[in-house]
């Protein structure tokens, strides 16, 4: 029987599990509650009986295991293979998460953030195929992302590279989480789409969106792109500017690396071709004139299955 691959993304309420044949074709896919105040012991070795259970599942054995990947929020030492911390998991802190889990599967295992997780799964099977250079946005709470170059996911010397949020568009703007200022997160993310509409709300500038802000008592980035959608001046300006803002943050990371593609993703997609073309719209208006850019601005391809996806695609692509 050929071999599989077995691809894990860990959230703070579930822990997903996919297994991929080596041309990343899904054959199976399940989930457990992640039980995260249970510590790293106990939930690895959870995780090894459930890929012995999915495995068995889909008919293969752990002999047909070639190799695993997992996707987790945290911070990490990914030579090391060390998860510092992570906040959906307090009880982590300085854990040697992929010896841990080799140990318990007796498989090569690599481990990797998130974000980048989905980043490769894009890149390997989704919206980025075909280009070994490429920038990867999520459009959520906050803003994160991922960045290929030459087919490689880029790390930096601590293994922070790529956190694309953190670009600075504004200074002196507005504080982001991070505590530095003029972030594009603090302006393009959807909950800072929120935030600004809101403010514009309570300031009295007219808006359909007074009517959602009084009934719900909250304006979300679902409510700002439905009222543009419906004509609304004010959503319309809002909407705009976020599309602005990210459009900026292309343009900076095409100097900086000249990917072929920019893919978005996150719940923010969801407002679809509006979003999608004002940021293309913004690019090609900003864009230097010295040279026609030859880029694609796109969506992400992969929904909620990017995270096992990239982390069976690392596994496969272990060196």
């Amino acid at each position: 029987m050929s071999k599989i691959y077995i691809g894990i993304d860990i959230g703070g309420t579930n822990i997903k599990f996919g297994v991929f044949d080596k041309d990343l074709n899904i054959i199976g896919k399940s989930s457990i509650e992640a039980k995260v105040e249970t510590g790293a012991e106990v939930m690895i070795d959870r995780i090894g009986s459930h890929i012995e259970k999915i495995t068995a599942d889909n008919n293969y054995t752990t002999e047909d295991v070639k190799a695993v990947g997992m996707g987790s929020t945290g911070q990490f030492n990914l030579t090391e293979g060390i998860m510092y911390s992570c906040p959906n998991m307090p009880l982590f802190k300085n854990v040697p998460i992929r010896k841990m889990l080799s140990d318990r599967t007796s498989k090569p295992c690599v481990i990797e953030n998130d974000a980048n997780t989905a980043c490769y799964g894009e890149y390997a099977c989704g919206a980025g195929q075909g280009s070994d250079n490429m920038v990867f946005f999520t459009l959520g709470t906050g803003i994160g992302g991922g960045i290929i170059l030459d087919g490689k996911l880029v790390h930096g010397t601590d293994d922070s590279g790529g956190e694309l949020g953190h670009i600075i568009i504004h200074p002196g703007g507005r504080l982001c989480g991070c505590g530095q200022r003029g972030c594009i997160e603090a302006y393009a993310s959807a909950s800072s789409t929120a935030r600004r509409a809101t403010e514009a709300v309570i300031a009295c500038e007219p808006s359909s969106l007074k009517e959602v802000l009084d009934e719900k008592g909250a304006i979300s980035c679902k409510d700002v792109f439905v009222h543009a959608a419906k004509g609304d001046k004010l959503a319309e300006k809002i909407a705009d500017e976020t599309a602005r803002d990210l459009a900026i943050v292309c343009i900076i990371m095409r100097h900086v690396t000249e990917p072929h593609k920019f893919v978005f993703s996150g719940g923010m997609i969801a407002a679809g071709e509006p979003l999608l073309n004002a940021i293309k719209k913004h690019f090609a208006d900003m864009i230097w004139s010295m040279k026609k850019e030859d880029v694609e601005i796109c969506f992400a391809q992969l929904g909620e299955d990017s995270g096992i996806i990239g982390a069976a695609a690392l596994a496969r692509d272990i060196k």
